[in-house]
């Protein structure tokens, strides 16, 4: 993470469309959410609908600079929530979880796979590439359609390099690694206004704003839903500091 973050113009980052769609529910909520976040100057980084906690919606978003702070949190559940509530994607009560990308964010956009060159990504392909599924090793970045990445551990003698077609990736994510924390705790330190500077945090009903406080799910008629159920908030941007302490219990553990 770099200054080719912030490299990249407001109507190109609106406009650059993403290579992984969710099936089913998710693509629902994701055709809702899309358009107002980009209203509101963010944009959709993934949707994800699980039965955690009942149901959970989460809403993955991020500004151009890979950032969502807990007042973007709050704007964008303001207004996501009445376009949800008119067009009732999820039946019965769900929880609405809106969350920064994290450190170890997907990588849904072509963009990704070049701004986070040099670091540890974990790929997964919808179709085999010679003989397998997936891939883990060091970003270089973009081939035309595809991506290069070079395959294996970086302490490993043999690390050939792979190109990918970006059209075939099913999953792509980062990878926690010590390099991705200090490159974060960097941007921290100079002063860049970040989610990773910002703790994990859950806002209880009494510390939500009111907007988002008890909101009910309703049709389109405004009448309250048969089952009564209802839809609360979750914001959790991620922190560095956290990161790091997980990525050190994890070398405890190897």
């Amino acid at each position: 993470m770099d200054e080719r973050l912030t490299t990249f113009g407001q109507e190109t980052f609106a406009q650059e469309p993403r290579l992984i769609i969710e099936p089913g529910r998710a693509a629902r909520v994701a055709a809702i959410a899309e358009p107002a976040l980009t209203e509101l100057g963010f944009r959709l980084v993934r949707v994800r609908v699980s039965g955690m906690a009942g149901c959970t919606v989460q809403i993955m978003a991020e500004r151009p600079d890979g950032t969502l702070s807990i007042e973007d949190c709050e704007a964008v559940s303001r207004a996501l929530s009445p376009a949800l509530d008119i067009a009732d994607p999820i039946e019965g009560p769900y929880r609405l979880e809106i969350s920064s990308p994290g450190i170890d964010r997907p990588l849904v956009r072509r963009s990704d796979f070049g701004r986070y060159a040099g670091h540890i990504a974990h790929i997964e392909m919808v179709a085999v590439v010679d003989g397998r599924r997936r891939f883990r090793g060091e970003l270089i970045g973009t081939d035309g359609e595809y991506v290069r990445i070079r395959s294996g551990e970086p302490t490993a003698a043999d690390r050939p390099e792979v190109l990918l077609r970006l059209d075939d990736v099913g999953e792509a994510r980062l990878v926690l690694t010590d390099a991705l924390i200090a490159a974060s705790l960097r941007r921290s330190k100079h002063g860049q206004k970040s989610d990773q500077e910002l703790p994990d945090l859950e806002l209880t009903d009494q510390e939500l704003p009111d907007q988002a406080r008890d909101h009910r799910p309703r049709h389109r008629d405004g009448g309250q839903r048969a089952n009564g159920g209802r839809k609360s908030h979750h914001f959790q941007p991620r922190d560095a500091a956290a990161a790091h302490e997980r990525r050190a219990g994890q070398r405890k553990g190897d």
